[in-house]
């Protein structure tokens, strides 16, 4: 259980923290965006600053891509140490007209913040952080502390391996945490134990060397546009499987103790797709369950197409260039240079005479599945449910977090994903919000993590089997 005195800290500085916390939240520090409206380094510079107030030794490195920020905290040779990672880098906002209140201007109504990255992830990550403080100011931190704190999540931490490897020996903990995921449902605490991987490419077709006439070459030159929109159309069959050649080659199998456990779920296909504002969802391959497809098996997605006039009114013509994004996640066992290599044989087998073909990769990460039963895994159940007063739910994710990969990989550490956003949060969306309940049960949590991990004996009842 949880120290008392440091229960009591928390609810004393929710006040303290909340203004803390929307400060945090006004930096617009969008991952993609450059030059002078980049705010990635005020914002890694704050939270260098706000860390290095609570006592740690905080600083913020730069190099290739956004300033990473990191902080260390020694308590004693004898206690483990804890490593936790977070983003500072948010999604862009647009559309803003979606929006009801300006994104980067916070806002706290009906129990909830509103405002991008209130969710993903800035919220999630102080919540860390204010257990942290409270820890400190009672005198009760158990744990040796480290803090992994990235800009460029949101576009694929391209530069995060090359970080990693560079301050191994800097990060290097007896244990990790990363809060940067939901609930099963609201009420339901859930940790989650495996993540899909990505590949992320953008497909380009040209053909002419400029945009021409479609009444004059129209039947005498290919058009991109057409021709990039029979390939995307190719890349599923009838029943949504995916067509890309050796694409399922290496996918591993559900449990039957998988399936077990997320039949024990509250799962209802038909409100789903009610909240979401269709009419059914997709069927997906042939004899898939919706969580299963969800959670296990790969997928492959348009996530945009572009081409040719797309401005208001008409104008007759054969585009120079068709482009389409697309993202294929990845599951077990599964490896993003074989996907990638298998995607560009797709394209270049299904380009026709008269037109060419470029796929470049710009993200990639392998998918993670983690261990249910380590020490830290025990303790973030016992650490959930004393929290949030509920069983405690093993879930995968149909997301990617790469640097629980680069954590299991170069630190030899399976990563706790303890997350406290829920469904309805709207990450990436507009309105994002996050429940002032959860942030607070959530600084809770973490404190209790430290505490289990400092005995540790952690007890394993109230876990959803």
């Amino acid at each position: 259980m949880l120290q008392p005195d440091v229960s009591r800290y928390l609810e004393a500085a929710r006040e303290k923290h909340l203004a803390k916390l929307l400060e945090l939240l006004r930096f617009p520090s969008i991952a993609n965006v450059q030059g002078e409206r980049d705010q990635c380094g005020p914002c890694a510079a704050w939270l260098a600053e706000y860390l290095s107030g609570l006592g740690l030794k905080a600083e913020v490195l730069a190099g290739e891509g956004k300033p990473t920020v990191i902080a260390a905290l020694d308590v004693s040779s004898d206690a483990p140490t804890l490593l936790i990672y977070g983003h500072y880098d948010v999604q862009p906002p647009d559309p803003l007209e979606l929006w009801d209140s300006a994104p980067f201007d916070p806002v706290v109504r009906d129990g909830c913040i509103f405002a991008r990255g209130a969710s993903d992830n800035k919220g999630q990550l102080f919540a860390h952080m204010m257990a942290i403080d409270a820890c400190l100011q009672t005198s009760s931190l158990p744990v040796n502390l480290k803090l992994l704190i990235e800009g460029e999540e949101e576009i694929g931490s391209p530069h995060l391996e090359g970080f990693m490897a560079a301050h191994v020996d800097r990060l290097a903990a007896d244990a990790a945490v990363i809060s940067d995921s939901s609930f099963f449902a609201e009420g339901i605490p859930s940790i989650t134990y495996a993540l899909r991987g990505l590949v992320y490419v953008e497909l380009t077709v040209t053909g002419p060397s400029c945009d021409v006439h479609s009444g004059q070459y129209g039947g005498l030159v290919r058009n991109p546009a057409n021709a990039l929109a029979a390939m995307v159309a190719s890349m599923h069959d009838a029943d949504g499987r995916v067509t890309v050649e050796g694409f399922y080659d290496d996918v591993v199998a559900v449990t039957d103790d998988e399936r077990r456990m997320w039949r024990s779920l509250p799962f209802e296909e038909e409100q789903l797709a009610a909240s979401l504002g269709v009419e059914a969802l997709a069927g997906g391959e042939d004899g898939c369950a919706a969580l299963v497809r969800r959670w296990a098996r790969p997928t492959l997605d348009c996530n945009g197409i572009v081409g040719g006039y797309t401005q208001a009114g008409s104008k007759t013509i054969i585009p120079a260039r068709a482009s389409a994004k697309i993202s294929m996640r990845l599951v077990a066992n599964q490896d993003p240079e074989k996907v990638a290599e298998a995607f560009k044989r797709f394209v270049a087998a299904r380009t026709p005479p008269g037109v060419r073909s470029e796929v470049a990769v710009s993200a990639k990460a392998r998918p993670v599945v983690l261990s249910t039963d380590s020490p830290a895994m025990r303790a973030a159940k016992a650490a959930m449910a004393e929290a949030f007063g509920a069983e405690v739910a093993l879930v995968r994710s149909g997301a990617s977090v790469p640097v629980t990969e680069l954590i299991q990989r170069l630190l030899g550490l399976d990563a706790v994903l303890m997350g406290f956003g829920l469904p309805d949060d709207g990450m990436h969306g507009p309105n994002e919000r996050l429940k002032l309940d959860q942030l607070w049960r959530g600084s809770v949590a973490s404190a209790a993590l430290m505490h289990n991990l400092g005995q540790q004996a952690v007890p394993d009842e109230q876990v959803r089997a």
